[in-house]
């Protein structure tokens, strides 16, 4: 059977965890490389460069941000084009992500090196910590051009369906980066966080590299025929990215906020604790993305056939196995903060400090997986504004209010801003029901 007629044939729930698990599972261990990156520069380098590290890490996310606005909108206008059987789409998608992805890579390498000290000083830096962070966040963007060719091209790989290609490639870059953080942190030991970011962009060039060959030799789908712009392509490209993108972007936007805010209220030690608190997101994000790349093709291509029934069956299908994951890892970070934040903190009393925090933070995490579905169907569909208007409402337009607002309302305590968090998403969720509920009486 091929990848087509098992997308729009097979049975829903075998097919949720077919395209699931090797999604999650490459998924899970680039989070896992994260995670051990800090935990790496925690341990060995000391909290000051845990603290730059998280200081940097929402800079990090304009890179993630073009890979998902090329990635994701490639994929999912690939997704409709196979489904309709029209070749000629499906031979312009690699050409054009990779024309993208130098263009728009190279505008933000020069750009992020040049401003580096600026954005860090946004988050709250100064003194040693905005040294590191300087030197850290310049490393990571002169890999921008091998880290978003490898993961705009991987979205590309699940949505033609090989979830199994797409976790080998992710995986085996994200194991070697966590093999050569050590080794490099011991190599230079006084380049402090900077040796992390030089292991991290050789790990990318070697995932970009592999990532390349397949699309040359190996895709039974997709192939790449040269760097060639495709430009009438690119509206329903970037309409559909547009709302990924934003997610990335408008985090970058919160975070900077949340960072800042919790500085001026709570201390320094805040951007360690919200940093340890961002990873540990990331990470407990890891199973929900994976499902949200296996439900794209799978939406994506019975939408392009005109299996609305089949969409709506499907969608349903993935909420309820993304609600099941995301209330496990609920479960885990609220029975073991202390051993969580311990990994990344050496300092008890700063961790003994940030627990019911750590704890709100985290509240509701099970209605997670809900919401990124809802978004995901939008996109998969190629209804940009809806997806985007979620993306927006969740990343900017309510929680930064929140987050300037609520710890002036509870006498000038950090709470507030811990609080924010929760509360945003809360909202949130109310609203994707209510669109989603439309959808499906509209979709007939």
């Amino acid at each position: 059977m091929d990848v087509r007629n098992k997308l729009l044939t097979e049975n829903p729930w075998k097919l949720m965890i077919t395209l699931s698990i090797p999604a999650i599972l490459g998924q899970f261990i680039v989070g896992l490389y994260v995670f051990v990156d800090s935990i790496y520069v925690g341990q060995m380098v000391g909290t000051n460069a845990m603290s730059a590290v998280s200081a940097a890490s929402p800079f990090v996310l304009v890179n993630n941000a073009i890979a998902v606005l090329v990635g994701i909108g490639s994929g999912s206008v690939l997704s409709r084009a196979v489904g309709k059987k029209d070749q000629e789409t499906i031979d312009k998608i690699m050409g054009n992500l990779a024309f993208l992805v130098i263009l728009l890579s190279s505008l933000v390498m020069l750009v992020g090196i040049i401003f580096a000290p600026k954005f860090l000083s946004l988050s709250g830096a100064s003194g040693e910590v905005l040294e590191m962070g300087v030197s850290y966040l310049r490393t990571v963007y002169i890999g921008s051009i091998f880290v978003n060719f490898m993961q705009g091209a991987n979205m590309v790989i699940r949505a033609e369906g090989r979830m199994g290609i797409a976790m080998g490639i992710m995986a085996s870059g994200a194991i070697l980066n966590i093999i050569l953080d050590p080794v490099f942190i011991l190599l230079l030991p006084s380049r402090g966080p900077q040796a992390v970011a030089i292991a991290t962009v050789i790990s990318q060039f070697v995932q970009a590299i592999v990532t390349l060959i397949y699309f040359l030799k190996n895709s039974p789908v997709v192939r790449f025929h040269g760097i060639k712009p495709a430009n009438e392509l690119n509206p329903e490209i970037f309409s559909v990215g547009a709302s990924a993108m934003l997610m990335q972007i408008m985090m970058l936007v919160q975070m900077t906020v949340v960072y800042n805010t919790a500085v001026r209220f709570g201390g320094d030690n805040q951007i360690a604790l919200m940093g340890a608190a961002q990873r540990v997101m990331q990470l407990a994000f890891v199973p929900i993305w994976g499902m949200s790349q296996g439900m794209q093709p799978a939406v994506g291509t019975n939408y392009g056939a005109k299996e609305y029934e089949r969409v709506k069956k499907l969608t349903n299908i993935f909420i309820i196995g993304s609600t099941c994951l995301a209330s496990i890892f609920f479960l885990i970070i609220e029975i073991f903060p202390t051993q969580i934040l311990s990994a990344f903190i050496t300092n008890t009393d700063i961790v003994a400090a940030g627990l019911r925090d750590f704890r709100l933070m985290y509240c509701i995490f099970p209605t997670y997986g809900l919401l990124i579905m809802v978004v995901t169907y939008f996109q998969s569909l190629g209804k940009a504004k809806k997806a985007g208007l979620l993306v927006m409402l969740r990343q900017l337009v309510l929680v930064v209010p929140l987050v300037l607002i609520l710890p002036h309302l509870l006498g000038g305590n950090v709470l507030g801003v811990w609080l924010a968090l929760p509360l945003n998403d809360i909202i949130i969720l109310l609203v994707a029901l209510v669109l989603i509920r439309k959808e499906y009486k509209n979709l007939k």
